[in-house]
């Protein structure tokens, strides 16, 4: 009881002092009290949760805040679902080196797997220099030095077969083969649902190939709005592309930095996926939404 009680003092003291002390976002906004009031305990309560019991969102002040949200939006605690792409709604079927080195290697790629990563790894890290975005439309400009970094190959047949292997399902699949139905569901209770991802052009095809673009009202890509997560332009875009002001909005992530608190920064509340919800139909059960 005392843990309970600790925990939910802390949450709305949290949303109390955020309502009062309102603190500038690093982007030169200012963040909606709700989101922060939830993350402000969220260091709290995962450090309880290994003591949490049975209930444990119950214990944390999780009830409590959804509950506090209920009373404001109605059975719903909001009224849009943001979802990331890779990560979460998707997942690659084959590790990336794997394939890089099996397409390659009819094309002189003789690199082992673990080379191939860690060239990968320092090239996609660096700053690119060419724009701000990485992904510019089609994003070919900047895969291609990816591709040839990391195999040391600039064969531009090798390359283009790769890139059009990642447009197809062979490359891709989802996360939670349980989506299709819960979002179905999602949409019936009047929830709107949008994917947010950093992605080039062909997340489109990716979608239809999996036969999953329908199950979104909107699709807020970032070489299609010009920003890239962690930057709040593309949350505030699919919120617009839905119809819906932030603080109506959860998005869902599997990034800390550009889900969780670039989502935060742009107004809307958020959730980590794999340790907040580990499922669609956590979240929906979490929005409020019977699955």
């Amino acid at each position: 009881m005392a843990v309970r009680t600790n925990l939910t003092k802390n949450l709305f003291s949290a949303l109390s002092g955020r309502i009062l002390n309102p603190l500038r976002s690093g982007h030169g906004g200012y963040s909606n009290p709700l989101p922060a009031a939830a993350a402000a305990y969220s260091s709290s309560a995962a450090a309880a949760l290994e003591t949490a019991g049975p209930e444990p969102f119950d214990l944390l002040g999780v009830k409590e805040y959804e509950d506090y949200r209920r009373s404001l939006y109605g059975d719903v605690t909001h009224k849009a679902l943001l979802v990331d792409a890779v990560g979460t709604l998707v997942v690659p079927s084959q590790p990336m080196a794997q394939i890089y080195k099996q397409i390659g290697e009819k094309y002189g790629v003789n690199c082992s797997e673990d080379e191939i990563l860690n060239r990968y790894r320092r090239a996609y890290e660096q700053p690119w220099g060419r724009s701000r975005l990485r992904y510019v439309s089609d994003g070919k400009p900047f895969w291609q030095h990816i591709v040839t970094s990391s195999t040391g190959c600039s064969d531009l047949q090798y390359f283009e077969e790769l890139y059009n292997y990642y447009t197809t399902d062979k490359a891709w699949h989802l996360n939670d083969p349980e989506a299709g139905k819960i979002f179905d569901a999602i949409r019936k209770a009047g929830v709107k649902v949008a994917i947010v991802s950093n992605f080039d052009t062909r997340l489109r095809p990716v979608l239809r190939a999996l036969n999953c673009e329908q199950w979104f009202d909107a699709v807020a890509v970032s070489a299609e709005v010009a920003a890239e997560k962690p930057n709040p332009t593309i949350f505030l875009k699919a919120c617009e592309l839905l119809g819906v002001k932030p603080e109506d909005a959860v998005h869902v992530g599997d990034d800390r930095r550009n889900d969780i608190w670039g989502a935060r920064d742009a107004g809307c509340d958020a959730w980590l996926w794999g340790s907040d919800v580990r499922s669609f139909k956590e979240v929906a059960r979490r929005i409020g939404v019977r699955v």
